[in-house]
C-alpha cells in the first residue's frame, strides 16, 4: 500500500469525525504501522483480528455497544465519513475508513490524555491497544513507525 496515500486517508477520515489532531494522526499510523506493518495486512493471519488495525471482533463490539451507541452525532460522522450504513466487524476487513475510525474512538475512550513523542505513543499503544500480555514492544513500535510512516 502507498504509505502517503495511507497517511492522506487517516487524516482525512481523523479529520472527517472531528477527531484529528497530530497526536491522534501519529497514534494511528503508529498502530497500523505495528499491527500490520502499514496496510500489509486486512485480517490477522492466526487470529480474529480485522481491518488494517487489527481489531479484535469483541472490542468492536464493545465500542458500538458501549461507547458509540450513546454518542449519535460520533457515529453519524463515522456513518459519513466511512460510507457506512451498519456497523458490522466484517467492515473493518473491507472499509480502510471504518478501520482507522474504530481504531480512534478505541483510544478517544481512554482517559489518559494522547502522549506527544514517539516514544510516549509507544507506551501508550503497548499498554492500552497491545496490553501487556501482548507480543509488540515498545522499541518494535518504534521501528515500525520508522520503517513504515516516516
Amino acid at each position: 500500500m502507498n504509505k502517503e496515500q495511507l497517511k492522506e486517508l487517516i487524516e482525512k477520515v481523523l479529520i472527517g469525525i472531528g477527531l484529528y489532531s497530530q497526536d491522534a494522526f501519529n497514534l494511528v499510523c503508529g498502530t497500523i504501522a505495528q499491527e500490520t506493518h502499514f496496510g500489509k495486512y486486512i485480517k490477522q493471519v492466526k487470529g480474529p483480528a480485522l481491518g488494517i488495525c487489527q481489531i479484535e471482533p469483541n472490542t468492536f463490539k464493545d465500542i458500538v455497544e458501549n461507547y458509540l451507541s450513546y454518542k449519535g452525532h460520533l457515529r453519524k460522522l463515522i456513518q459519513e465519513t466511512c460510507n457506512i450504513n451498519e456497523f458490522k466487524a466484517e467492515s473493518l476487513v473491507y472499509n480502510l475508513a471504518f478501520s482507522i475510525a474504530i481504531c480512534r474512538i478505541f483510544y478517544l475512550r481512554i482517559s489518559e490524555p494522547l502522549p506527544y513523542t514517539l516514544e510516549g505513543y509507544a507506551k501508550y499503544y503497548k499498554k492500552y491497544y497491545n496490553t501487556p500480555l501482548g507480543k509488540a514492544t515498545e522499541q518494535e513500535f518504534i521501528n515500525n513507525y520508522n520503517k513504515y510512516v516516516l
